[in-house]
Protein backbone atom coordinates (compact mmCIF):
# COMPACT_ATOMS: atom_id res chain seq x y z
CA UNK A 1 0.00 0.00 0.00
CA UNK A 2 0.73 3.66 -1.19
CA UNK A 3 0.32 5.87 1.70
CA UNK A 4 -0.35 9.36 0.38
CA UNK A 5 1.08 11.05 3.54
CA UNK A 6 3.49 9.72 5.50
CA UNK A 7 3.49 9.24 9.30
CA UNK A 8 5.31 7.95 11.69
CA UNK A 9 6.62 4.55 11.79
CA UNK A 10 4.89 3.48 15.09
CA UNK A 11 1.51 3.20 13.58
CA UNK A 12 -1.15 1.51 16.11
CA UNK A 13 -1.27 -2.18 16.03
CA UNK A 14 -4.35 -2.36 14.74
CA UNK A 15 -3.29 -0.54 11.39
CA UNK A 16 -1.76 -1.78 8.52
CA UNK A 17 2.15 -1.41 7.53
CA UNK A 18 2.75 0.71 4.77
CA UNK A 19 4.99 -0.42 2.14
CA UNK A 20 5.62 3.08 0.19
CA UNK A 21 5.37 6.77 1.34
CA UNK A 22 4.53 10.14 -0.69
CA UNK A 23 3.34 13.48 -0.07
CA UNK A 24 4.93 17.06 -0.05
CA UNK A 25 6.27 18.02 3.62
CA UNK A 26 9.20 20.16 5.14
CA UNK A 27 12.74 19.36 6.45
CA UNK A 28 11.60 16.70 9.01
CA UNK A 29 8.93 14.87 6.22
CA UNK A 30 12.21 14.69 3.85
CA UNK A 31 14.57 13.44 6.81
CA UNK A 32 11.61 10.92 7.93
CA UNK A 33 11.48 9.38 3.91
CA UNK A 34 15.48 9.29 3.94
CA UNK A 35 15.67 7.45 7.01
CA UNK A 36 13.41 4.73 6.25
CA UNK A 37 13.31 4.09 2.47
CA UNK A 38 14.50 0.52 1.82
CA UNK A 39 12.49 -0.32 4.69
CA UNK A 40 9.31 1.27 2.31
CA UNK A 41 9.31 2.79 -0.46
CA UNK A 42 9.43 6.45 -1.33
CA UNK A 43 7.86 8.90 -4.16
CA UNK A 44 11.18 10.99 -3.80
CA UNK A 45 13.36 13.21 -1.19
CA UNK A 46 12.72 16.57 -1.90
CA UNK A 47 13.73 20.11 -1.02
CA UNK A 48 14.42 22.92 -0.58
CA UNK A 49 11.99 24.45 -2.89
CA UNK A 50 13.20 27.03 -5.86
CA UNK A 51 11.91 28.63 -8.45
CA UNK A 52 13.48 29.94 -12.23
CA UNK A 53 12.14 32.58 -14.13
CA UNK A 54 12.54 33.26 -17.66
CA UNK A 55 11.37 36.88 -18.67
CA UNK A 56 12.24 39.06 -21.28
CA UNK A 57 11.49 43.03 -21.53
CA UNK A 58 7.41 42.74 -22.00
CA UNK A 59 7.41 41.08 -17.81
CA UNK A 60 6.20 43.06 -15.06
CA UNK A 61 9.29 43.75 -12.70
CA UNK A 62 7.54 43.81 -9.47
CA UNK A 63 5.43 40.51 -10.68
CA UNK A 64 8.90 38.91 -11.15
CA UNK A 65 10.04 40.05 -8.06
CA UNK A 66 7.13 39.09 -6.24
CA UNK A 67 7.27 35.38 -7.22
CA UNK A 68 11.22 35.54 -6.61
CA UNK A 69 10.93 36.17 -2.85
CA UNK A 70 6.89 33.94 -2.90
CA UNK A 71 9.20 31.21 -2.90
CA UNK A 72 12.60 32.13 -1.44
CA UNK A 73 10.61 32.80 2.08
CA UNK A 74 10.07 28.63 2.42
CA UNK A 75 13.40 28.60 3.33
CA UNK A 76 16.78 30.16 3.94
CA UNK A 77 19.00 27.62 1.39
CA UNK A 78 15.50 27.99 -1.07
CA UNK A 79 17.23 29.37 -4.54
CA UNK A 80 15.85 32.00 -6.49
CA UNK A 81 16.95 32.29 -10.23
CA UNK A 82 16.11 34.94 -12.71
CA UNK A 83 17.23 34.03 -16.15
CA UNK A 84 16.43 37.37 -18.73
CA UNK A 85 17.01 38.30 -22.27
CA UNK A 86 16.82 41.98 -21.25
CA UNK A 87 19.39 43.53 -19.15
CA UNK A 88 17.45 46.24 -18.23
CA UNK A 89 14.38 44.15 -16.87
CA UNK A 90 16.85 42.26 -14.67
CA UNK A 91 18.21 45.62 -13.17
CA UNK A 92 14.58 46.64 -12.63
CA UNK A 93 13.76 42.99 -11.14
CA UNK A 94 16.83 43.57 -8.74
CA UNK A 95 15.72 46.94 -7.72
CA UNK A 96 12.19 45.51 -6.71
CA UNK A 97 13.72 42.46 -4.99
CA UNK A 98 15.65 45.37 -2.56
CA UNK A 99 12.82 47.67 -2.05
CA UNK A 100 10.41 44.47 -1.41
CA UNK A 101 13.29 43.38 1.53
CA UNK A 102 12.99 46.32 3.23
CA UNK A 103 9.45 45.11 4.40
CA UNK A 104 10.21 42.84 7.95
CA UNK A 105 7.63 40.49 6.22
CA UNK A 106 10.00 38.89 4.14
CA UNK A 107 13.38 40.09 4.78
CA UNK A 108 14.05 37.84 7.24
CA UNK A 109 13.68 34.61 5.55
CA UNK A 110 13.68 35.51 2.05
CA UNK A 111 16.23 37.74 2.19
CA UNK A 112 18.79 35.43 3.56
CA UNK A 113 17.75 32.91 0.75
CA UNK A 114 17.89 35.58 -1.90
CA UNK A 115 21.62 37.25 -0.58
CA UNK A 116 22.97 33.23 -0.23
CA UNK A 117 21.24 31.17 -3.30
CA UNK A 118 19.85 34.28 -5.75
CA UNK A 119 21.17 34.05 -8.67
CA UNK A 120 20.27 36.55 -12.02
CA UNK A 121 21.49 35.69 -15.39
CA UNK A 122 21.50 38.04 -18.44
CA UNK A 123 21.43 35.76 -21.38
CA UNK A 124 22.04 36.61 -25.05
CA UNK A 125 18.96 35.19 -26.34
CA UNK A 126 15.94 33.10 -26.18
CA UNK A 127 18.13 29.73 -27.18
CA UNK A 128 20.81 30.37 -24.13
CA UNK A 129 17.87 31.45 -21.74
CA UNK A 130 16.56 27.49 -22.89
CA UNK A 131 20.20 25.85 -22.25
CA UNK A 132 20.40 28.01 -18.87
CA UNK A 133 16.98 26.67 -17.75
CA UNK A 134 17.88 22.99 -18.76
CA UNK A 135 21.05 22.92 -16.98
CA UNK A 136 19.29 23.96 -13.67
CA UNK A 137 16.32 21.66 -13.86
CA UNK A 138 14.38 23.81 -11.18
CA UNK A 139 11.13 22.40 -9.30
CA UNK A 140 8.91 25.45 -10.15
CA UNK A 141 9.88 27.55 -13.75
CA UNK A 142 7.68 30.39 -14.79
CA UNK A 143 7.97 31.48 -18.26
CA UNK A 144 7.00 35.20 -18.11
CA UNK A 145 7.73 36.50 -22.02
CA UNK A 146 5.57 37.46 -25.22
CA UNK A 147 6.10 34.19 -26.65
CA UNK A 148 5.46 31.31 -23.02
CA UNK A 149 4.46 28.55 -26.00
CA UNK A 150 7.87 29.10 -28.01
CA UNK A 151 9.60 28.19 -24.53
CA UNK A 152 6.94 25.44 -23.85
CA UNK A 153 7.86 23.53 -27.33
CA UNK A 154 11.50 23.39 -26.37
CA UNK A 155 12.06 23.34 -22.41
CA UNK A 156 12.77 19.98 -21.16
CA UNK A 157 14.08 19.74 -17.39
CA UNK A 158 11.38 21.27 -15.00
CA UNK A 159 9.44 19.80 -11.92
CA UNK A 160 6.29 21.72 -13.71
CA UNK A 161 6.14 24.92 -15.82
CA UNK A 162 3.95 27.87 -15.21
CA UNK A 163 3.09 29.87 -18.42
CA UNK A 164 2.60 33.58 -18.77
CA UNK A 165 2.16 36.40 -16.15
CA UNK A 166 -1.07 35.18 -14.67
CA UNK A 167 0.54 31.77 -13.56
CA UNK A 168 2.46 31.74 -10.68
CA UNK A 169 4.04 29.11 -8.31
CA UNK A 170 1.40 29.75 -5.85
CA UNK A 171 -1.60 28.86 -7.80
CA UNK A 172 0.09 24.80 -8.32
CA UNK A 173 1.09 24.89 -4.95
CA UNK A 174 -2.42 25.70 -3.77
CA UNK A 175 -5.49 25.45 -5.97
CA UNK A 176 -4.91 23.98 -9.83
CA UNK A 177 -2.19 21.87 -9.26
CA UNK A 178 -0.89 19.42 -10.67
CA UNK A 179 1.15 18.43 -7.63
CA UNK A 180 2.87 19.20 -4.83
CA UNK A 181 5.46 16.97 -5.21
CA UNK A 182 8.10 17.97 -7.70
CA UNK A 183 11.61 17.30 -8.19
CA UNK A 184 14.36 19.33 -6.87
CA UNK A 185 18.49 19.51 -6.92
CA UNK A 186 18.48 19.56 -10.70
CA UNK A 187 16.48 15.75 -10.23
CA UNK A 188 14.00 17.30 -12.91
CA UNK A 189 16.98 15.95 -15.21
CA UNK A 190 16.17 12.50 -15.13
CA UNK A 191 12.32 12.40 -13.55
CA UNK A 192 9.04 14.06 -13.09
CA UNK A 193 6.90 14.53 -10.39
CA UNK A 194 4.79 12.64 -8.47
CA UNK A 195 1.83 10.95 -10.21
CA UNK A 196 -0.36 8.20 -10.13
CA UNK A 197 1.60 5.97 -11.59
CA UNK A 198 3.76 5.93 -8.35
CA UNK A 199 0.92 4.01 -6.74
CA UNK A 200 0.96 1.29 -9.01
CA UNK A 201 3.24 -1.58 -9.65
CA UNK A 202 4.69 -3.22 -12.86
CA UNK A 203 5.69 -6.72 -12.38
CA UNK A 204 6.75 -9.26 -15.51
CA UNK A 205 6.77 -12.71 -15.96
CA UNK A 206 8.53 -15.03 -18.77
CA UNK A 207 7.06 -18.26 -20.05
CA UNK A 208 9.21 -20.30 -23.02
CA UNK A 209 8.70 -22.73 -25.40
CA UNK A 210 10.85 -25.97 -26.36
CA UNK A 211 11.64 -23.69 -29.35
CA UNK A 212 12.60 -20.74 -26.92
CA UNK A 213 15.07 -22.63 -25.27
CA UNK A 214 16.40 -24.07 -28.66
CA UNK A 215 16.89 -19.78 -29.59
CA UNK A 216 17.90 -18.61 -26.36
CA UNK A 217 20.27 -21.40 -24.24
CA UNK A 218 23.10 -21.02 -26.76
CA UNK A 219 23.78 -17.90 -26.47
CA UNK A 220 22.57 -17.94 -22.98
CA UNK A 221 25.46 -20.50 -22.10
CA UNK A 222 28.12 -18.47 -24.09
CA UNK A 223 27.75 -15.46 -22.47
CA UNK A 224 27.82 -17.00 -19.10
CA UNK A 225 30.88 -19.27 -20.10
CA UNK A 226 32.49 -15.22 -20.78
CA UNK A 227 31.61 -14.02 -17.97
CA UNK A 228 32.94 -17.40 -16.01
CA UNK A 229 29.29 -17.67 -14.34
CA UNK A 230 29.74 -21.98 -15.08
CA UNK A 231 26.30 -22.36 -12.72
CA UNK A 232 24.48 -19.97 -15.01
CA UNK A 233 25.96 -21.44 -18.33
CA UNK A 234 24.56 -25.17 -16.68
CA UNK A 235 21.35 -24.34 -16.14
CA UNK A 236 20.63 -23.26 -20.24
CA UNK A 237 22.86 -26.00 -21.34
CA UNK A 238 20.20 -28.68 -18.91
CA UNK A 239 17.31 -27.18 -20.60
CA UNK A 240 18.56 -27.82 -23.93
CA UNK A 241 19.51 -31.52 -23.65
CA UNK A 242 16.19 -32.21 -22.16
CA UNK A 243 14.44 -31.22 -25.35
CA UNK A 244 13.14 -33.51 -27.86
CA UNK A 245 15.97 -34.82 -30.58
CA UNK A 246 17.00 -31.92 -31.96
CA UNK A 247 18.32 -30.74 -28.87
CA UNK A 248 22.21 -32.06 -28.71
CA UNK A 249 24.84 -31.30 -26.13
CA UNK A 250 26.37 -29.82 -30.00
CA UNK A 251 24.12 -27.24 -30.13
CA UNK A 252 25.52 -25.33 -27.00
CA UNK A 253 28.95 -24.16 -27.33
CA UNK A 254 31.04 -26.33 -24.89
CA UNK A 255 32.68 -24.17 -21.44
CA UNK A 256 36.30 -24.45 -21.89
CA UNK A 257 37.51 -27.35 -20.78
CA UNK A 258 34.85 -29.67 -21.44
Amino acid sequence: MCRRSPRWRSASATSHPSTCWSGPGNAYVAEAKRQLYGTVGIDLLAGPTEICIIADESADPALVATDLLGQAEHGPTSPAILISTSGELARRVVAEVDRMLESPATADVAGRAWRDHGTVAVVEDRGEAIRLADEHAPEHLEVQTVDPDWYLDRLRNYGSLFLGREATVAYGDKAVGTNHVLPTARAARYTGGLWVGKFLKTVTYQRLTPEGTRRVAPSVAAICDAELFAGHALTARMRLERLPERGHRQDVPAAAGD
